[in-house]
């Protein structure tokens, strides 16, 4: 399969990422979002490092798939701690916190 197949297809899943967290107000769609956009980025890394026949790209992405997962783990005790004051994940609320 060429290579701009998967580019274009990482094109899309960024625009859709970033669609979620540009547009919407939930903060767990939000954090879908930023997941999206982060594995759009591998798909980039991983198609690039199997065009260039290099596993920089591999390396790459696997460091992206920790810091992803170091997000997601931060992100959700966040929003539990933000539902269990406010009993919602709106994030117009979230500024709430401040006080």
């Amino acid at each position: 399969m060429p290579t701009h197949y998967y580019l274009t297809l990482s094109f899309v899943l960024f625009l859709i990422g970033s669609g979620g967290v540009l547009l919407r107000r939930n903060a767990i769609i939000v954090l879908m979002g930023i997941e999206l956009q982060l594995n759009a980025g591998n798909l980039a890394l991983l198609a690039y490092s199997r065009a260039l026949g290099d596993q920089k790209g591999q390396v790459f992405a696997f460091i992206v798939i920790a810091l992803a997962a170091a997000e997601a783990a931060v992100g959700l005790a966040i929003l539990v701690g933000l539902f269990r004051s406010r009993q919602t994940v709106n994030l117009d609320e979230a500024s709430l916190m401040k006080r």
